[in-house]
């Protein structure tokens, strides 16, 4: 488990280097950036959800659905319409929560915000006090090693002026051999009171790095289940807004079944009827005999032959001036 924490794999075997703790704080930056990125994938979807409630709530409201039905459609539609009413409400309900739900994302990215901002003021800190530390040990072993340098060419120099018979000069490479020996114990004495100054500040920012590295691993911890169980919520909150809807769909489903056809027509007929007797026959009336309840041609009935008498056999005189002869052409004249 060891070789899968952060603290034993962010590591650089430059003193210098923070390469490691660079790249936990890029992934960190990264992983807050996502959250704001779901944080404002929740703050749209909570606006089109809005959006959508407050258009279906006017479409309910505002637009005619089978307003003239009467008896049980008319019932279903009421139905019906009451029940968009309340998915358009639940809508922008969801879009409340939506929201709340954002807020709570971006509370939790701004409490992982201060608590980083704690460890990463202790570690920036820390690497300028290990680089500040390692630049003054650095002058110290050059100072070092340039006093040991100058120590060395004093010590040539007087065995090069061993031969030589001018005691005065002898003296002064003496004098010079000694200085640069003190100088040499003291740089030396400064090198490893750097050296050890640098190991207490390495130890120093090797602990603080560790705890960093624990308090972020932590916090991605936190992150991931938060960021987890929020798009888990997410997605419960979707499917109960879908089972919503169709609860509520499924009232108008069951106010269709009690939807009768037979009844609709018997309350239309009942409550719209104009009467039960349809028009009676135009009857034929012939201009020149007219009858009472003549029947159209060709429709004469039993009762009326039985009431008609025998029409008159015309005679054909010669006297007569209302008939002309039989063999000619017959006319009746008025």
């Amino acid at each position: 488990m060891t070789g899968s924490l952060f603290k034993g794999n962010f590591w650089s075997s430059d003193i210098l280097s923070s390469i490691g703790y660079e790249t936990i704080i890029q992934h960190l930056n990264t992983g807050r950036k996502n959250c704001k990125e779901f944080e404002d994938f929740l703050k749209e979807r909570a606006s089109i959800e809005e959006k959508y409630g407050k258009d279906l709530l006017g479409l309910s409201r505002k637009k005619p659905c089978g307003q003239s039905e009467t008896n049980t459609l008319k019932r279903a539609l009421d139905v019906f319409k009451l029940q968009i009413d309340s998915v358009a409400q639940s809508h922008i309900q969801l879009a409340q929560t939506l929201r709340e739900e954002a807020r709570k994302m971006e509370e939790f990215r701004e409490k992982q915000k201060l608590q980083r901002k704690k460890t990463e003021l202790i570690m920036d800190a820390a690497h300028k006090q290990k680089s500040l530390q390692f630049k003054k040990t650095m002058d110290a072993k050059k100072n070092y090693e340039q006093k040991c340098r100058d120590k060395d060419e004093a010590e040539q120099a007087v065995h090069r002026s061993a031969n030589v018979a001018n005691p005065k000069q002898q003296e002064k490479l003496f004098v010079k051999l000694a200085t640069s020996k003190t100088a040499v114990e003291d740089s030396d004495k400064a090198y490893m009171l750097h050296i050890n100054t640098l190991d207490k500040v390495r130890e120093e920012w090797q602990s603080e790095h560790i705890k960093a590295c624990e308090v972020f691993e932590t916090q991605e911890c936190e992150r991931i289940n938060f960021f987890r169980n929020a798009l888990w919520l997410h997605m419960n909150q979707l499917s109960q807004q879908c089972v919503t809807s169709d609860n509520m769909y499924e009232e108008v489903r069951k106010s269709l079944e009690m939807c009768s056809i037979e009844k609709d027509i018997e309350y239309f007929v009942n409550q719209r009827k104009t009467g039960q007797t349809p028009p009676a026959p135009i009857m034929y009336e012939n201009f020149y005999c007219p009858q009472k309840n003549a029947a159209p041609p060709g429709k004469a009935t039993g009762s009326d032959l039985a009431r008609r008498r025998p029409l008159p056999i015309p005679k054909s005189l010669p006297d007569d001036p209302d008939y002309s002869l039989p063999d000619n052409y017959s006319l009746i004249y008025q």
